[in-house]
């Protein structure tokens, strides 16, 4: 488990990346190398073997040289080994030779006596057709390769088989692996430095196109919004071009869009700070003006200071809307409200919002109704949807005249919770029925009514239906007339659970 946490925590998700031709030249060069060390080893053992096969070539005939000096005199296997051959056998090699004849009854018959004998698991070797096997012993407390070859002797009066042994030390097959040792790292360290300067040089290569594209990057103007051209790039970074081209362009909307809410934003504040300056103004000049009643000025002054009040009043509700406006545009992000959604109750959340809004409908004498059922299950953010119901049903209130009424709707569909908001007042005129989710705009019929309102209670609507997934529809109420055609705000939400949800 360790391990795999390593490695999650080293190659997962989540895992920091550095750099790029750091990663290339590891993943590169690391498999490489261990390629080039495991062709090194099977290189050298492969030169290994045959140094074996050339030295025991060399060894088997010293012992058939001295297999031929073999025979029988008079009832007695003999060697006839003189000096010369022996100092002929050294000469070849850079090692000391240790030899040893057995006769037919195992007896010693020439050489060293106490050279090591065959080992019983030694097979004979299938490279040379002669009765030959090799090994490796140890004499004298020197390691040596022996030869044990198998002599058939004989004459008129007897028969067998001789032992031939002759061994070598070591030193000049260990010279020999060393040299081909030391050949092949010299050669694979020549060849993996070169491999590297070619991976080198081919990932500076192919990394240039990305090197060029973080050049456009950082040289384009701000106000530079066209697209990056993904030709810059290889066709496998062409898809990371176009998701910053699409970023981009849903940046440049963004952007625009907070323009245009700041530019509308500032236009409406105008008005009501222009209002307030000129009712102080009013309220200094009425305490300068000379010779005025004083039971006069505290009138005009009261006037003044509830025309104030009102109109501040006004600008606290339309910052408020604002404000509220912005942060639904950036995904809900209010204060006080958390962003995750969870499965709540839309029927608890209106059967709320009738309560608050009830003393408000009393005193416009509206019968306020709620249809809601036992239980309306969606998947949303509680803060959110009681600020939606809130401001349909106090638009409904508002736009209602004395006597109306309002009924506030919630109920079950196929896969869907619906929510109406259904009134008997004026309506809005279907031609404008798409344009009052824009911000500030009002329809004519509101104008009358309500001339202080900001406009931006259908767009919040709007922004947080469409950040639950819902849909929005306005119509006409029903039953309706001709003197009060009522306006139907529907509101359909994915059910819990649903597909869409």
């Amino acid at each position: 488990m360790p391990l795999l946490a390593r490695l999650a925590r080293r190659f997962g998700p989540e895992a920091r990346q550095g750099s790029l031709r750091g990663q290339l030249l590891r993943w590169l060069l690391g498999p490489l190398l261990l390629l080039v060390a495991l062709n090194t080893y099977s290189v050298y053992r492969n030169a290994l073997d045959a140094a074996d096969v050339a030295y025991d070539r060399s060894l088997l005939a010293s012992t058939r040289a001295l297999a031929e000096r073999v025979s029988i005199v008079e009832g007695k296997v003999v060697a006839d080994v003189p000096y010369v051959a022996l100092d002929s056998f050294e000469t070849d090699t850079l090692g000391r030779i240790y030899y040893k004849v057995t006769g037919i009854n195992g007896e010693t018959v020439s050489g060293y006596g106490d050279l090591p004998p065959v080992p019983a698991n030694v097979p004979r070797s299938e490279t040379y057709p002669a009765l030959v096997r090799f090994y490796h012993a140890n004499y004298n407390g020197q390691p040596v390769r022996i030869a044990a070859l198998l002599q058939p002797v004989y004459d008129d009066s007897m028969r067998g088989i001789a032992l031939i042994q002759v061994g070598e030390t070591l030193e000049a097959r260990r010279g020999l692996s060393n040299q081909i040792l030391f050949d092949t790292l010299a050669w694979q360290a020549l060849l993996l430095l070169a491999l590297a300067l070619l991976v080198w040089f081919a990932v500076r290569l192919v990394l240039q196109p990305l090197m060029r594209l973080k050049l456009v990057v950082e040289t384009r103007s701000l106000n530079d919004s066209s697209d990056v051209d993904p030709a810059l790039v290889h066709r496998e970074v062409r898809p990371l071009v176009a998701a910053m081209n699409s970023s981009r362009a849903r940046l440049q909307i963004l952007i625009s869009s907070q323009r245009r809410f700041i530019a509308d934003a500032s236009h409406q504040l105008r008005t009501p700070l222009t209002v307030l300056k000129t009712q102080a103004e009013l309220a200094l000049r009425a305490c300068d003006r000379p010779g005025s009643d004083a039971e006069q000025l505290r009138a005009t002054l009261r006037d003044i200071v509830h025309s104030i009040a009102a109109t501040t009043d006004s600008t606290i509700n339309l910052a408020n809307r604002l404000l509220t406006l912005a942060r639904i545009e950036h995904g809900g992000d209010l204060e006080g409200a958390s962003n995750a959604s969870e499965r709540v109750d839309l029927c608890d959340i209106a059967r709320q919002v009738g309560l608050e809004l009830a003393m408000a409908a009393v005193a416009k004498q509206i019968d306020l109704a709620l249809e809601a059922e036992t239980e309306c299950m969606i998947e949303g953010q509680a803060f959110l949807l009681h600020e939606l119901i809130a401001n349909l049903t106090d638009n409904a209130l508002r736009y209602t005249p004395a006597g109306g009424s309002v009924t506030l709707r919630v109920r079950n569909a196929a896969q869907q919770v619906l929510l109406e908001v259904e009134d008997n007042g004026q309506g809005i005129p279907a031609g404008e029925r798409e344009r009052v989710f824009a911000p500030f705009y009002r329809a004519s019929a509101t104008l009358e009514r309500n001339p202080g309102g900001a406009g931006l209670g259908l767009a919040i609507v709007r922004d947080i239906a469409t950040l639950h997934g819902a849909s929005i529809s306005l119509s006409d109420a029903y039953p309706a007339t001709p003197q009060a055609p009522g306006l139907k705000v529907q509101v359909s939400f994915p059910a819990a659970g649903s597909a869409l949800g």
